[in-house]
């Protein structure tokens, strides 16, 4: 019994993981279906999980599965790869009606991050600003120029909308030093080198945060504005982060696939749901908008394909289009099997 009770312990957190996994797909897929059935297009099937079928069930002209492989989905379209007689194939439908079906995807799964955030958001008493309150003693910000009441603007020249956004501008700071944008009394001051101490964990440098900010009261208004600044700061995150790793300031190192995000999720469900949501927030809004990249197989590549049709008038061949999808999709299989691999040796070693 004891070590039925350990299997479990051990287990369930990556079931949780699947799951959430299983939710976020389904989000998004759902996004592409409700689309195409407002716009006309006839869905021939929708799938969750890749592989073979584990329940299938026909209601209507559409085929709902679920697959083995839970790494992601598909909403079948007529019509969708390949040319169709049918007046209801996506491909016979308006330039503009085959982009909100393609776009909606993503779209859901950053409303759902939106939703995510205000549910973590809901059981604050206040909430954090960015106006430094007070010093801790002996602060090493303080002496480099920062003050009591300035309110942080920018970090190395990039918007600060929430604390969220401090925690991940003082991330990985080689020499501890920032050029900070402050509004002090009505007016924009650069405050260039501001200093603070640091910490290193696991190979990335952190800066010691040595002052206080002040808390905002919670009212109706505040927690609207609140959520939406903090669904952004997310989104800002995402965006900073592959910019970061573009130009160097992260290795591979700190890419996580599916098996590192599955680990991370296990992690926090273990801990807490306070911890889990964050999480979860994070990923949902990372798939909406690197999935609205112009890269080839994901919807951002699609989108780029229909822009040129509605720009030039003139959609570009499909037999070309498939086969830079193709091409992309192949790219893409290999990195995550890469970083899957990564995942794993890092697991074991």
């Amino acid at each position: 019994m004891i070590t039925i009770l350990n299997l479990w312990n051990n287990v369930w957190p990556y079931l949780v993981a699947i799951l959430l996994f299983i939710l976020l797909i389904t989000i998004h897929e759902f996004g592409h279906f409700i689309a195409a059935k407002l716009m006309g297009v006839r869905v021939n099937e929708f799938a969750i999980g890749f592989g073979p079928k584990l329940f299938a069930k026909q209601w209507g002209e559409t085929k709902y599965a679920l697959n083995l492989i839970p790494l992601g989905g598909y909403c079948a379209m007529e019509g969708e790869d390949e040319t169709s007689s049918d007046t209801r194939a996506f491909c016979n439908k308006a330039p503009w009606r085959r982009f909100i079906i393609v776009v909606m995807g993503a779209l859901f799964n950053l409303l759902l991050g939106l939703i995510i955030v205000a549910v973590i958001l809901a059981p604050s008493k206040a909430f954090t600003s960015t106006v430094i309150a007070e010093f801790d003693e002996n602060a090493v910000s303080q002496q480099s120029g920062l003050e009591i009441n300035d309110r942080i603007a920018e970090v190395n020249g990039r918007k600060i909308f929430t604390t969220y956004d401090l925690s991940y501008a003082f991330t990985n700071v080689k020499d501890g030093k920032l050029d900070i944008t402050v509004l002090r009394d009505g007016k924009e001051v650069l405050l260039r080198g501001v200093s603070f101490d640091t910490a290193e964990e696991q190979g990335i440098t952190y800066l010691t945060v040595d002052f206080k900010v002040y808390g905002i009261k919670k009212t109706v208004g505040s927690y609207i504005k609140q959520t939406v600044k903090t669904a952004v700061s997310y989104c800002a995150v995402v965006w900073r982060s592959l910019i970061d790793l573009l130009s160097g300031k992260y290795g591979i190192s700190a890419v996580s696939g599916p098996v590192g995000v599955t680990v991370a999720i296990s992690n926090a469900a273990k801990q807490s749901l306070q911890n889990l949501l964050p999480i979860m927030a994070l990923i949902t809004i990372n798939l909406g908008l690197f999935n609205l990249l112009p890269i080839p197989a994901l919807d951002g590549g699609r989108l780029l394909f229909i822009l040129i049709e509605m720009i030039f008038r003139k959609p570009v061949p499909q037999k070309y289009e498939a086969a830079v999808h193709a091409v992309g999709f192949a790219i893409l299989m290999g990195l995550m099997v890469l970083i899957a691999a990564k995942d794993i040796l890092s697991l074991v070693f």
